[in-house]
């Protein structure tokens, strides 16, 4: 986890991962994945991502976070210009 904090801009899920959440039971956990991602806990991630995010962070560049939910994988995604945060599937990308 890093200390940095970035804006989310405005903040999506996709069909596909909100189905999952549902069909889970979990359909507030997007709430919770969105606030460890934007405090810098990327979550299922090789140390090479997380060394492209926190440069991510420094230089403003797109920021991923992966979380394994329920067995399946979840991907959260930042843009670069930070106007937007999208939850989704892998296979959505």
């Amino acid at each position: 986890m890093t200390d940095a904090t970035f804006p989310l801009g405005r903040c999506a899920i996709t069909r596909g991962a909100q189905a999952l959440l549902a069909e889970r039971g979990m359909p507030g956990l997007a709430t919770t994945l969105l606030d460890r991602h934007a405090a810098g806990d990327f979550g299922d991630l090789s140390e090479s991502d997380r060394a492209a995010n926190v440069e991510a962070l420094r230089t403003g560049a797109r920021v991923l976070s992966a979380y394994e939910v329920a067995g399946l994988r979840l991907w959260i995604i930042t843009e670069a210009d930070r106007s937007a945060t999208t939850i989704m599937l892998p296979e959505e990308y």
